[in-house]
């Protein structure tokens, strides 16, 4: 079976956050990825080259594919900065009506800056999306969140 991507790393999130060349881009990427660190309890790691994400934990689909994902994270892309949230979080709706000036998919938003959203919105969809996963998947005593056995 073939890997699943992106993976954990080690490379620097600074060096990453530094490259953005759009000041105003930069800036809120620091900004999400401190709110992210708060929200999370977990410090900021690349996953391949291109996400940030926070915390991880195991899936297992029916079809026998399994891997480890980032609980929450977000990528600077062309257009928006993409934030990966559970599409099921309770309430997830209703604070997305709130949210301010967005696009959302499935599972994820896409915000074009962070001036456009309200701070605490996203802050509690970040922590309802966790919550989520941690609901079911579980949480093992590393502070990793694992699936249900």
């Amino acid at each position: 079976m073939a890997e699943n991507t992106p993976q954990a790393t080690d490379a620097p999130v600074e060096a990453y956050l530094a490259a953005i060349a759009d000041e105003t881009r930069r800036a809120d990427c620091r900004a999400l990825a401190a709110l992210m660190a708060r929200v999370t309890g977990h410090p900021a790691t690349m996953w391949g080259t291109g996400i940030v994400g926070f915390g991880s934990y195991h899936y297992r689909y029916d079809s026998g594919r399994e891997g480890d994902s980032c609980l929450t994270g977000f990528a600077s892309r062309k257009g928006d900065i993409s934030v990966y949230l559970s599409a099921h979080a309770d309430g997830r709706e209703a604070l997305l009506a709130r949210l301010g000036r967005h696009k959302a998919a499935k599972g994820c938003i896409y915000l074009r800056r962070l001036a456009d959203v309200d701070p605490a919105v996203l802050a509690a969809l970040v922590e309802t999306s966790v919550a989520e996963v941690r609901r079911r998947y579980g949480e093992d005593r590393t502070g990793r969140v694992a699936q249900h056995g």
